[in-house]
């Protein structure tokens, strides 16, 4: 009944339609509060029933009014779990929302299909923030950190914000240069949209950060980047991991976390035992339990780990909110090796 606003804020759904499988959809409103953006990113929107009604307290908009404000179409009426079971046998597909339109069956599928793929596609530009701005922290300042906007959403500075971090937004074209100038205890990757194979310029940058031995976290599009950094191949998924019950397991504790997912791409990497990298020994230490993909990296001789999730899980689940922590950890063993 809630989270729709977060999903349809979030930048990482950029191009791509969103099904929702809760049939009754709208029902809590829009509000200020919970946007993960400034505007919705979801190219279209499919729902079964669209509630006619709005009731609670925080409500300031209607659902359907900030679809038409932001020029989003939207579809319902549909049974959006048999079309969600098709997907689950298929994989995921290009689509088209038609109104109004004298296109034959066979002309709008063929509209359809000249539609670009997901793989290949460099999105980064077209989501992240072309200035940089400051989120204070709260409280006493305890550290610095540089956050490469791939398609970040709010609640991720917000939630370092919390920990005495100040956190620094810098555009996804940002130099090294430029981001060791804010002398950062710690640089953050955000998630975000597209193919990361794409983001050449964003691979070579983590290498950058990597050699200099910062610490560095990475979440979604982020551990991607990481990934393909360390010298392992992506791969398109066949769905995708979405929503927010995927059960992910802490290959180090042996814990099961249920987490937040958005994304259509895996990194390739061996979950058994280390992997050797140019920048020291590594291991998987997170895998999903519905297929086994890859859902986090850790090395084991450089402040480096990620994980393929959203640990600030707007609207929830909150399991992995102590990932910021042991973020705080490594800038802090790292600030007193330095000492």
């Amino acid at each position: 009944m809630t989270g729709y606003q977060e999903t349809l804020t979030d930048p990482s759904y950029h191009k791509q339609v969103v099904i929702m499988t809760a049939p009754h959809i709208g029902n809590t409103g829009m509000n200020s509060s919970d946007e993960e953006s400034k505007k919705i990113w979801v190219s279209g929107f499919v729902v079964r029933n669209p509630s006619p009604v709005v009731s609670n307290w925080r409500s300031e908009r209607t659902l359907e009014g900030d679809l038409i404000a932001n020029n989003v179409v939207g579809i319902k009426g549909l049974d959006t779990r048999a079309i969600t079971r098709h997907l689950r046998d298929l994989g995921s597909m290009r689509v088209g929302i038609f109104s109004n339109t004298k296109l034959t069956r066979e002309e709008m599928i063929i509209k359809v299909r000249k539609s670009p793929q997901m793989a290949g596609s460099f999105l980064a530009d077209s989501v992240s923030t072309q200035e940089k701005y400051i989120v204070p922290a709260i409280g006493e300042k305890r550290f610095t950190v540089v956050a490469l906007d791939l398609g970040i959403k709010a609640a991720t500075p917000r939630s370092m914000s919390e920990r005495g971090i100040e956190v620094h937004v810098l555009p996804a074209t940002s130099t090294m240069i430029e981001i060791a100038s804010l002398k950062p205890d710690g640089i953050f990757l955000s998630n975000g949209p597209g193919d990361p194979a794409t983001m050449v310029d964003a691979i070579a940058l983590v290498r950058e950060i990597m050699a200099a031995r910062v610490p560095l976290f990475g979440i979604c599009f982020g551990h991607q980047i990481i990934g393909r950094a360390l010298g392992f191949e992506t791969y398109k998924l066949p769905f995708g991991h979405r929503g927010i019950n995927q059960p992910v397991k802490n290959l180090r504790s042996g814990v099961v976390e249920i987490t937040a997912h958005n994304h259509g791409f895996a990194v390739a990497a061996p979950v058994e035992g280390n992997f050797n990298t140019i920048y020291g020994a590594g291991f998987v230490s997170h895998i999903s339990l519905n297929d086994g993909v890859v859902e986090g990296l850790e090395l084991l001789e450089s402040p480096v780990f990620s994980v393929q999730y959203h640990p600030e899980a707007a609207a929830g689940p909150h399991d992995a909110n102590y990932l910021f922590d042991q973020f705080v950890t490594l800038m802090a063993n790292a600030r007193f090796s330095n000492a």
